[in-house]
């Protein structure tokens, strides 16, 4: 019989993460694929992204439509409710044998909770990070325990699942998903891309993406105007903006956004979601990443060009050589920005060796899926480590 796999996605950079995996498993001959899409796929101020989904190819196999949030963490947790709920429905009509979900947004620990309670083994990517300024740290780390097979992006990582009593035939160091899209995914003529978004891409853009750091005291917007303060500092700058996800405080800065870009035509412009291809593509042609964005930390590495990594979300992540971390204030991103796009670190990012890469991740990441007794999965023990 053939094993029913469900992949659950969010949001536009985690579908771009797993599109690859669902076309490997849609192509098995032993595999029946299922897709779930839920909170900012469905939603149209993100750009309705389950029509990617749909785009691409796939057939969507249940939609779980959240609630708007207002910015507070009730409603962030009304909307984790609802997730539950519509998750519970979904499962029991899809009935999959095991489910694939990654990372650590709030949605996907009701979405895991749902599959733990439901008794559908978990796939888990991308566990034993460490992002000490989100509250997605505790997030990833309690999915990780809700899961029953985890494919780690680096080695360290690796370890660290294994620290939280995970067996270590469980877990598995595939490298990261991102880096291999980055690598193999056919990238867009420079001319159809910039036609596609209608803003011109070179070395002296940068493309920002900035989240609100959800364990930051600050207000999300006070740091995001410094770092528009920094790009004013440097008008020889052209900047793309793409929206932060619907976290708690994020709509605020799609405002600040629309208003900075609507006031810069010339050198600015903003696009809720460019989508995996787009993205990637920009990449070969801009001159750096700036903002605080995982993407910045694990796939920008392995397309030569460097970021600028600002603030304390990202802290505690491993990172190449051309990730720049910086602080918040407007000074240390204008020099981070120029460090950034001087001729020594373009050269320098050209050659540093990412962490996150390997050769083999889509093949690894797939037959874990596929070809894990599922019977190893449906029990779980801790495993102590001998001190």
């Amino acid at each position: 019989m053939k094993r029913k796999v469900c992949i659950i996605t969010g949001t536009r950079a985690e579908w771009g993460l797993l599109s690859g995996v669902a076309r490997e498993l849609a192509s098995r001959p032993d595999v029946e694929l299922q897709i779930v899409a839920t909170n900012m796929h469905l939603d149209p101020a993100y750009g309705m992204t389950v029509n990617e989904i749909t785009g691409a190819g796939f057939s969507v196999d249940a939609r779980v439509p959240l609630p708007a949030t207002d910015g507070t963490p009730a409603s962030t947790v009304k909307a984790m409710a609802a997730c539950m709920a519509g998750m519970a429905d979904a499962l029991q009509r899809l009935s999959p044998d095991i489910a694939v979900i990654l990372g650590d947004r709030t949605e996907m620990l009701a979405v895991a909770s749902a599959c733990a309670v439901s008794g559908v083994p978990i796939v888990h990517l991308h566990g034993g990070e460490v992002t000490e300024g989100a509250i997605d740290d505790s997030i990833r780390h309690a999915i990780t325990k809700l899961s029953a097979l985890h494919l780690t992006a680096t080695e360290d990582y690796r370890h660290r699942v294994i620290q939280f009593g995970e067996d270590p035939a469980r877990v598995i160091n595939t490298g990261a998903l991102g880096v291999h899209n980055a690598l193999n995914v056919a990238p867009m003529d420079a001319e159809e891309l910039c036609s596609s978004i209608g803003f011109q891409l070179d070395r002296d853009t940068v493309l920002v993406t900035f989240h609100p750091a959800t364990l930051d005291p600050a207000d999300p917007a006070d740091r995001f105007a410094q770092l528009l303060e920094a790009l004013d500092s440097l008008p020889a700058i052209r900047a793309l903006f793409t929206y932060p996800n619907n976290d708690s405080r994020g709509q605020k800065l799609i405002a600040m956004i629309e208003d900075y870009v609507a006031s810069r035509p010339d050198t600015t412009a903003a696009i809720p979601s460019l989508g995996m291809r787009r993205y990637l593509s920009a990449l070969r042609l801009v001159g750096a990443v700036v903002g605080n964005s995982s993407s910045g930390i694990i796939e920008v590495p392995s397309m030569g060009i460097p970021t600028v990594d600002i603030g304390m979300r990202q802290r505690g992540r491993t990172a190449a050589e051309s990730v720049i971390h910086c602080g918040d204030s407007a000074t240390e991103i204008a020099s981070a920005i120029q460090l950034a796009l001087s001729p020594a670190m373009q050269e320098k990012a050209k050659h540093v060796s990412n962490p996150y890469y390997r050769p083999d991740t889509l093949r690894l990441v797939t037959e874990a899926i596929a070809l894990t007794p599922l019977e190893n999965l449906r029990t779980k023990k801790f495993h102590d480590i001998s001190f």
